[in-house]
């Protein structure tokens, strides 16, 4: 099914599994093993979701609450950069500690899933891909046509789910204060990441004027 791993090689460099490692490092350090271990299977799981309406149902969404491709682009560099703020000034520790403690919080959607993985220019090549693979469907057997999507999705999702797991054993590795610098650095490059979405989104804006 050379069509599968063509779609496969395409999209694997813009969710990028590895990013989104380094962001499950910075954030969950004050996690239990069990929590983590939840929270990958939750993400991979989302990433999956998140592709599968994208590609079946983005384009009927996006047309029906009126959202553009650079609109999309900038509110996930919007969201991107908001992440990256808190990871870079985290809140007090003691008041953190004490405030919220045995608190459990869900990465797993927001951040992980989306926009890290899954996030807008993975979405807008699922719907634009769409768009067209429904046009080139009479030169393929309709078996695949029907399974490669959900069959590119499974492979990245399990992938991004591998790729956390093993993360577990970095986390034990690299210690706390590992944990607490490797999250600084990402919070940083998130912001730049943010900040580009935004200006990939502005400029894709004023070319379509």
């Amino acid at each position: 099914m050379p069509r599968s791993y063509l779609g496969l090689v395409l999209l694997l460099p813009l969710v990028n599994p590895l990013t989104t490692v380094a962001l499950f490092l910075g954030l969950s350090g004050d996690m239990s093993e069990q929590e983590k271990k939840k929270q990958s299977a939750m993400a991979a799981f989302y990433v999956f979701v998140i592709m599968m309406v994208a590609w079946y149902a983005g384009k009927a969404v996006i047309n029906t609450f009126g959202i553009s491709i650079p609109g999309l682009r900038i509110a996930g560099g919007m969201i991107v950069a908001f992440i990256g703020f808190n990871m870079l000034f985290p809140q007090d520790v003691n008041k953190s500690q004490s405030g919220e403690k045995g608190k459990s919080k869900n990465i797993a959607f927001i951040p992980l899933a989306m926009p890290s993985t899954a996030g807008p220019g993975t979405i807008a090549m699922l719907i634009s891909a769409a768009s067209t693979f429904s046009a080139e469907t009479s030169h393929l057997d309709l078996w695949v046509a029907y399974t490669a999507p959900p069959l590119i999705a499974i492979a990245i999702s399990l992938i991004l789910w591998v790729s956390l797991r093993a993360s577990l054993g970095v986390m034990k590795l690299v210690g706390t204060a590992g944990i607490d610098a490797i999250s600084r650095v990402m919070g940083f490059l998130l912001v730049c990441m943010g900040v580009q979405f935004v200006i990939n989104g502005v400029l894709e804006l004023v070319t379509m004027q």
